[in-house]
């Protein structure tokens, strides 16, 4: 009986505990995150590697992205009923169409949260089936549990505010394209913070891929360089002072001269990475990697523009 007990107290903990065992950082008093793994989704962080943040916004909170999964949303839920247990959510703000920021979104649809995204974010989801295959090999049956890809249910343009008792939130589109067609920002003028989801990243090499534009990243990591801040934080890594950006920035500019500079100089890919001026991110996670990659992408769109 009593080693029933005991095992009994131990599952009760170990339930309590949850699956992720999300640990809050304080940006400001109204404004807690989750700061995600590092490394690509694996079994070892179950699809956690993106940032997730609430606002107190002073009648309600919002949260800003949803997280990999139904049960990671469901933890997130419970750590907010914690400090605010007499607090609704009103909405869940997508800052992208990626399955490690949208698939927990079934959860807060399951109770009625609002879900929004940018106005094309159902679109780039529907066109992409294949990347929401991810969560499914790196978590187990159980922890993968009643998640689902989940539409945005209300479908914003730039300029979109969500507004609170104490403070308002806005969304801010700051180019047409940048990681992606669907990312947007969410600004807080209050808190004088950004939470700048894939547009901005540091502590790992950013990821350009074939749906990205150099000019359009460019163009809105210039704007947030001249907004009012204090904190930005971006959609992967744990820096979120007013200068986390300029890595993401710097990078993508050598991106932009030396790719188009090889390329009009008639260099085979093969060659061009030996005259991008990357030294200084080779310390970067996944660097060798990633910045391969992003080369390759970029001077393939220089071919298919031609």
């Amino acid at each position: 009986m009593r080693r029933v007990l005991l095992g009994m107290v131990t599952l009760s903990l170990s339930l309590y505990a949850g699956i992720y065992h999300l640990k809050p950082i304080e940006i400001t008093k109204d404004i807690h995150c989750v700061i995600g793994d590092f490394n690509p989704p694996s079994k070892q962080n179950k699809g956690f590697v993106s940032n997730m943040c609430y606002v107190d916004i002073g009648d309600s909170l919002v949260v800003l992205d949803a997280g990999p999964t139904y049960n990671f949303a469901k933890e997130f839920y419970n750590l907010m009923r914690k400090d605010y247990p007499n607090k609704k959510v009103s909405a869940v703000v997508l800052s992208n169409y990626h399955d490690d920021r949208t698939m927990g979104a079934s959860y807060f649809k399951s109770i009625g949260v609002k879900i929004i995204g940018y106005k094309n974010i159902n679109d780039d989801i529907k066109e992409d089936p294949g990347h929401f295959k991810r969560m499914v090999r790196v978590t187990t049956k159980d922890e993968y549990k009643n998640t689902k890809i989940t539409y945005a249910d209300t479908l914003v343009d730039d300029g979109y505010k969500i507004k609170g008792s104490k403070k308002t939130l806005e969304i801010l589109k700051l180019s047409p394209v940048s990681e992606e067609k669907s990312d947007i920002v969410i600004y807080s003028k209050d808190d004088k913070f950004l939470f700048a989801g894939n547009i901005v990243f540091n502590g790992r090499m950013l990821n350009y891929t074939t749906h990205s534009n150099v000019d359009g990243w460019i163009e809105a990591l210039e704007k947030i360089s001249k907004m009012d801040l204090k904190y930005i934080l971006g959609g992967h890594g744990k820096e979120y002072d007013k200068h986390s950006y300029t890595r993401s920035l710097e990078y993508l500019k050598i991106l932009k001269t030396d790719v188009k500079k090889a390329y009009d100089d008639g260099l085979d890919m093969i060659d061009v990475p030996k005259h991008v001026r990357d030294g200084k991110f080779k310390g970067i996670n996944f660097y060798e990697k990633l910045n391969y990659l992003n080369i390759s992408h970029y001077y393939d769109q220089l071919e298919w523009a031609e």
